[in-house]
């Protein structure tokens, strides 16, 4: 489908830039029409994305490698996007390290920390260096959280104890920030048909003697949709918050499921 352009002009950072959903959220957001700062770790990496945007939109793109849990790192993220671009619109948080899915009591206290590192500290880290850029744009946040908010299935409490943070970190920063004109948002996307999903829905289909479409079917028969969304369905979500047509909208969490959940 055609992106339509709703963030013309407009200049987006996203962290997290890894294979899934961070790849197609640069992309989606370039192809709606913004320049695009992009931040992991690996710089081959996002070399690769940033060749992938510009291709496929035309838009701008800027790599900088970039650990968001380093001090140091996370200012030259900012100095560097508005060094190049002279301003910011949004910033997506999407980099995450997800947990091993044990039981809490069978989790080890450093991979609990990590992940409040990665997905909450890190977050507001970079929500604080780009403040005063997001009050002079009237821009906006959006937090990329996860389904894990609406169940508490075991194994996955470390991760629920992440997002969940993170939630209430985006509606504090709502409420302390909608006074500059900053919004800020939360998507909270269900498991999505990536290749990282396949294999595992694939693996546990086959240990069953099923195939992959009747593993896909079982996983999707939970969903009111009877399907699993897209990364792009999800990076949807995220573009619409970032846009104009979301002006009034702050404090938000929207889920993107397929009707998994309701809330």
């Amino acid at each position: 489908m055609k992106v339509p352009q709703l963030l013309p002009g407009k200049v987006v950072v996203v962290s997290g830039v890894g294979s899934g959903l961070g790849r197609t959220l640069a992309v989606r957001c370039a192809q709606a029409g913004a320049d695009v700062v992009l931040a992991a770790r690996t710089a081959s990496y996002l070399d690769e994305v940033a060749e992938l945007v510009e291709a496929e939109s035309g838009s701008r793109a800027l790599a900088v490698p970039t650990d968001i849990t380093d001090p140091a790192a996370a200012e030259a993220l900012s100095a560097a996007a508005l060094d190049t671009f002279g301003r910011v619109d949004t910033l997506i948080n999407n980099a995450l390290v997800e947990p091993p899915h044990t039981e809490l009591c069978d989790t080890s206290m450093d991979d609990i920390r990590l992940g409040m590192e990665v997905d909450v500290y890190a977050a507001l880290r970079l929500s604080r260096l780009f403040t005063q850029a997001l009050s002079d744009s009237r821009g906006s946040i959006v937090m990329v959280n996860s389904s894990v908010l609406r169940h508490s299935k075991r194994a996955c409490g470390a991760y629920k104890i992440a997002k969940s943070a993170l939630l209430a970190l985006a509606q504090s920063l709502a409420t302390e920030l909608g006074p500059d004109g900053i919004r800020v948002n939360s998507v909270a996307p269900g498991p999505m048909w990536t290749d990282k999903v396949k294999s595992f829905v694939g693996g546990l289909a086959a240990a069953r003697g099923m195939s992959l479409q009747e593993g896909y079917d079982e996983v999707a028969a939970d969903m009111d949709l009877r399907r699993l969304q897209t990364p792009e369905e999800t990076a949807d979500a995220v573009v619409f918050l970032a846009s104009d047509l979301a002006r009034a909208v702050t404090g938000h969490c929207l889920d993107v499921n397929c009707g998994e959940y309701h809330h």
